[in-house]
């Protein structure tokens, strides 16, 4: 009985085709992966000890993918990718699924607090290389170069983002 699941699931999986199935979004368009997109920070403008900006992917494939939510985002240092502090916490936003038609970009809102504001001693500055950003739903990320301060401490959260919308 046990085989007989497997095999329906694989049949399922695999289609008809023998291919194995591609996550799809809007009108069978398939989700944007590294291979489409490549990710570029933006500072937009600062003030009471913030930074704002925005992560840009641009598709740089020639075909439509989609995009859809939260992706990934941390500060990385030491030359070698190793993530400072927290990771970035979600800001509230709407979530829709966006087409990035090839040469398109969408774009998530980021704000970066300075380190200032927090004690040494609580904080544990530390020189940040860039961002690692993770698109929606992959394991792999990208580094973007974006030398900055953070905070060693994973308690002391400096980064928050919002979902993608398009640009």
């Amino acid at each position: 009985m046990r085989t007989m699941w497997g095999a329906a699931l694989a049949a399922v999986v695999l289609g008809v085709t023998g291919v194995p199935a591609v996550a799809t979004g809007a009108q069978g368009v398939p989700e944007c992966t590294n291979a489409e997109l490549v990710a570029s920070y933006h500072q937009t403008g600062a003030g009471m000890s913030h930074e704002y900006g925005r992560i840009v992917l641009t598709n740089r494939s020639d075909h439509a993918c989609t995009v859809r939510g939260y992706g990934g985002l941390s500060y990385v240092g030491g030359g070698d990718g190793t993530q400072i502090g927290a990771a970035a916490d979600r800001a509230k936003s709407r979530v829709r699924t966006v087409v990035v038609h090839a040469g398109g970009k969408v774009v998530s809102a980021v704000t970066a607090t300075d380190t200032s504001p927090f004690p040494r001693h609580r904080c544990r500055p530390a020189h940040v290389d860039g961002f690692r950003v993770y698109l929606p739903d992959e394991t792999r990320s990208q580094y973007v170069a974006h030398p900055t301060t953070g905070c060693r401490n994973t308690r002391v959260h400096l980064l928050s983002h919002k979902a993608y919308r398009r640009a």
